[in-house]
């Protein structure tokens, strides 16, 4: 070969290497875990696939971390990609002992609520949490990805992600861009799979979801079908659970007054859902307490399991709770047990002392008993005797989810009621929680009353309320639908790339403000603004008593204010609420992760949706009582470091790494009976309280995405 020959050879491979260097670009090693969304998307294919919406990004994983099929067939794809192909290395590590994890085979549906599956998350839990830095965390979560089962992993490696110090920067995806199938209609797949095949990405149009898919207003119980479907509070309680896992290392389980937040959450749910049912002409839900008589309410849920292969099943009208006794699951109990901790349990409660594993009595004082109880009755592994008082929130949810196969011999799986991330669709949901805060209520009721003294905030009196709502009269609330969008492209595998989504209705409200007038005739001091509301009539139109009425109160809002001496007035907007987070992180997008933002859509990504903070009301005008109490913030204030980053919705979700930031019992000053003598609201308030007639007026009218009343 001559000199000129072989200086051109030598520059083609100049080239050559200069191109391929482009198109496989190794992402800076620090910010590697940013990218771990990545493999919460498409899991049915191999991690080895090229990743992301444009699909330019690709695991570099040791051969022996794939299974065997794809280690003999050489699959790795890369083809279609758009651009350079960021190659995200993986370390090689002495893999983790997953025999215990795979004790789930990958195909079967995954509960927190079976003792099984809750064993065996805490295990992987366990193994995800104790890998000792980001390198290895990230190889252990690669290697799991590739032989375990999907929801389980999905689970799993979400808790460790929200819960391991070295990731609060690491983007969480919403679970409905992974599990899309959780939340939408069977039906869309079709379209939507025509959709990503047949029609370039700039070009895809939303696929409409029906508002009514799963019955029709032949079923009374349709009527709040908006609510229990609705996609936002289905996340929410999905989140939720990642945050309080039932069974984990004890530093993930053990959190600040967790069991009391167990309870007064799922309080607010069923108040909430009363709210909705009062709104749409129903009586209040009934509590679910003769587990011996036929169910009425059916429910068939119209959702594909796609991992499982098989419809998530329908439960027929008057099914029968029936003792269980599944094998395969590992899972056996009578009704009768259900009775015997339930009698425990309220034994405990009359006696004010629980017994722990010791056979010491534990007193379920003022201030702790309701913590206990919640954690007693969940049950968590904080339970302070789980043999003696029992499983009975979750067996209660499993009791109802298996009615349908008690004893498996259909080989059906258990229904939506058994899965945090779509329980809430299902009726008796509301039932069987209304019998569990029922029992909470037995405690509650033996606390003595607050006296005026305890109330008061002497000095303080609240003068004036109004309500603002962005086009509406004044002091009232407006209600419409919405449509909005979301992404289901990270769900579906084997499909071009590109995002894919589908448009939903859901409830909104206007905006609003509150303007409150407090006049402080004593020195600058700091008070809590705590803002409720209910609704003021029954179902028969009369007006409630307060012994009622304290079950339907709603939590809007909480927050600090700075009393100066003389007349005060304090504004705060729907948008700064302590109980709920945007549309945006409710329906968070990981496609171009930012680690600046990564934590805000984690933790902080707990909280209600904003979406659903105000409920329908009616087309009249449902009338409601909105209740402001302004409480001494020396009676309140929890002695910590400030949360740092983003706001955080602690209401129903507390605070990361910190203490719940209220010293009072969690629904205070409505979570007891009122004192002797007092029978309504009005009576009850003492000056550092207003009440202020309000109504929530729907207005039967959709508006489209993004679009302001």
């Amino acid at each position: 070969m001559d000199q000129k020959a072989f200086l051109l050879l030598f520059a083609s491979v100049l080239i050559l290497k200069v191109v391929e260097a482009q198109r496989l670009r190794p992402v800076n090693q620090a910010n590697k875990l940013n990218y771990m969304h990545l493999l919460m998307e498409h899991l049915h294919e191999p991690v080895s696939f090229l990743k992301g919406v444009n699909r330019n990004y690709a695991f570099k994983v040791p051969v022996s971390y794939l299974n065997d099929r794809i280690q003999k067939l050489n699959v790795v794809d890369r083809s279609g990609f758009v651009g350079d192909v960021q190659e995200i290395q993986v370390k090689q590590i002495t893999p983790p002992d997953l025999s215990i994890p795979l004790e789930l085979g990958h195909d079967e549906n995954f509960s927190q609520f079976l003792p099984k599956h809750r064993r065996i998350a805490a295990r992987l839990i366990e193994i995800l949490m104790d890998m000792p830095n980001r390198e290895d965390f990230l190889s252990a979560s690669v290697f799991c990805r590739e032989r375990l089962n999907p929801y389980l992993y999905i689970y799993a490696l979400s808790v460790a992600i929200l819960h391991r110090p070295d990731t609060r920067d690491v983007g969480l995806p919403s679970l409905i861009g992974v599990f899309p199938h959780k939340f939408v209609n069977g039906e869309i797949f079709t379209r939507v799979r025509q959709e990503a095949n047949a029609v370039p990405p700039g070009s895809r149009v939303p696929i409409e979801i029906p508002q009514d898919f799963t019955a029709s207003d032949l079923e009374p119980e349709h009527r709040v079908a908006y609510f229990r479907e609705d996609i936002g509070i289905n996340l929410f309680h999905w989140h939720w659970h990642l945050v309080y896992p039932f069974e984990g290392p004890l530093n993930i389980v053990n959190k600040d007054r967790r069991g009391e937040l167990f309870y007064y959450l799922h309080k607010q749910l069923v108040a909430r859902y009363n709210f909705e049912r009062l709104s749409n002409h129903l009586g209040r839900v009934r509590k679910l307490n003769n587990w011996h008589k036929p169910l009425k309410e059916a429910y068939f849920p119209k959702l594909d399991n796609m991992i499982a292969s098989r419809v998530w099943p329908a439960r027929h009208e008057f099914a029968k709770l029936q003792d269980i006794n599944r094998e395969l699951d590992q899972l056996s109990f009578d009704i009768q047990d259900m009775e015997r901790f339930r009698d425990r349990i309220f034994e405990a409660i009359h006696r004010k002392g629980a017994l722990n594993e010791r056979g010491e009595v534990v007193n379920l004082t003022s201030t702790i008993g309701i913590d206990i109880l919640g954690n007693m009755v969940e049950s968590s592994i904080l339970s302070i005797n789980r043999n003696f008082y029992g499983d009975l929130h979750n067996l209660g949810h499993l009791v109802i989810a298996l009615c349908h196969d008690p004893d498996g011999r259909h080989l059906e799986t258990f229904g939506v009621i058994g899965d945090p991330a779509t329980a809430m669709r299902d009726p008796l949901f509301y039932r069987w929680h209304a019998y569990i805060d029922h029992i909470f209520q037995q405690h509650k009721i033996l606390l003595p009353p607050y006296t005026v003294e305890q109330l008061d905030f002497p000095g303080v009196v609240v003068s004036g309320m109004q309500l603002i709502s962005e086009n509406a009269e004044r002091n009232e609330f407006a209600t419409f639908w919405q449509k909005n969008d979301v992404d289901l492209s990270r769900g579906l595998d084997f499909t071009p790339r590109g995002s894919v989504f589908a448009r939903f209705t859901h409830l909104q409200h206007a905006p609003y403000v509150f303007l409150i007038q407090v006049d402080n005739s004593g020195p600058t001091r700091m008070g809590t603004m705590r803002i409720f509301l209910a609704p003021k009539f029954d179902e028969r139109r009369r007006p409630m008593l307060l012994r009622d009425q304290r079950h339907l109160f709603i939590e809007l809002d909480k927050f600090t204010v700075q009393l100066r001496p003389g007349r005060n007035v304090f504004q705060r907007s729907s948008n700064q609420s302590s109980v709920t987070i945007p549309f945006e992180r409710t329906f968070r997008n990981l496609t171009n992760p930012d680690p600046a933002n990564q934590a805000e859509f984690n933790y902080c990504g707990c909280g209600w949706p904003d979406h659903m903070l105000i409920p329908k009301g009616n087309t009249d005008g449902l009338p409601a009582d909105l209740f402001v109490m302004v409480s001494d913030y020396t009676m309140d204030r929890v002695e910590q470091p400030a949360p740092e980053g983003c706001q955080q919705a602690h209401s129903y979700c507390g605070l990361r790494d910190r203490l719940y930031p209220d010293r009072r019992p969690m629904g205070y000053p409505l979570d007891r009976l009122p004192r002797a003598g007092v029978n309504t609201l009005y009576e009850f308030i003492t000056p550092n309280m207003g009440v202020l007639n309000v109504k929530i007026r729907f207005q039967d009218k959709i508006l489209p995405p993004f679009e302001r009343q």
